[in-house]
């Protein structure tokens, strides 16, 4: 059975850019352990051990490219890009319609995480202290799914042509937590359920105006600027998201040119000791 994980709190990413693989991963472990920079260094990674593959086939001058096959310039993450990052924390990415899944596929309530994924999208389900919830980072809060409803939530994904696998190992129980609610990445912070209860409802009240006041009102005094996004609907946060992307792919460019092998590997010994840390402090 899971432990309460922080008190019971629920951490949450709200989008920026097109980070969605960043937040998805985060808000799988529940606190802000991963950067777009860190799975930038995991994507060069993979793509050196790939093309060192292609070079050893005797096919490789047609398959070779110095394009990544595992993050687009956009910061689209490819889903072996999120495996290894949970890997570091010991956790198993799988397909849900695989044959190993099929206790899951009958009740997912025996899981404890999803991974959701279309086009360009990722967003995770979680269980936190035994109540499960919609981390998706376009919402401005979690969002609660009763236990009946993340059965048919998940049925409507596949439906719909999402792509989803669970996540299975020992989750991260504790994350070191700043004294304010916000998190050290400026996008991520931590709510108590009834707080991202009333979140959303504020949220669904101003979003019932016109796409044009939710995007002026966004501008104005009262918008909290640590969630800039609250306020506004799926398409409209993916407006905003687009004009952010020159600085965002300028990011990934320069992470992608200056990585290389031994640079991810050192990241990923950066990671490890921040698990130490955190198991320390269990």
């Amino acid at each position: 059975m899971e432990r309460t994980s922080n008190g019971g709190m629920l951490y949450h990413e709200v989008q920026e850019a097109n980070l969605c693989a960043v937040h998805c991963v985060n808000t799988v472990l529940q606190g802000p352990f991963f950067s777009e920079f860190d799975l930038a260094a995991v994507a060069s990674d993979l793509d050196e051990k790939e093309r060192q593959v292609m070079l050893e086939g005797a096919a490789a001058a047609d398959f070779f490219s110095e394009e990544s096959h595992n993050v687009s310039l956009g910061g689209d993450f490819s889903i072996q890009v999120l495996q290894k990052a949970l890997e570091v924390w010991d956790l198993q990415v799988i397909p849900l319609n695989c044959p190993d899944a099929e206790p899951a596929q009958i009740d997912p309530e025996l899981e404890n995480a999803f991974i959701c994924h279309l086009h360009d999208h990722w967003f995770c389900i979680r269980k936190v202290s035994g109540e499960w919830y919609n981390f998706d980072s376009l919402l401005a809060a979690p969002q609660h799914l009763s236990k009946f409803y993340l059965s048919a939530f998940l049925d409507s994904l596949k439906g719909s042509g999402w792509s989803i696998f669970i996540v299975k190992g020992s989750f991260p129980q504790e994350c070191p937590m700043s004294s304010s609610s916000e998190a050290s990445n400026g996008f991520g912070q931590w709510l108590c359920p009834e707080d991202a209860e009333r979140i959303l409802k504020e949220t669904s009240s101003t979003q019932s105006s016109s796409s044009s006041s939710a995007v002026n009102n966004r501008s104005s005094d009262n918008v909290d600027q640590q969630r800039p996004y609250q306020a506004l609907s799926r398409e409209e946060v993916r407006t905003f998201s687009e004009m952010e992307d020159d600085d965002l792919k300028a990011a990934i460019a320069a992470s992608l040119l200056d990585a290389s092998a031994a640079g991810a590997n050192l990241g990923a010994v950066g990671i490890t000791s921040q698990r130490e840390d955190t198991e320390k402090q269990k």
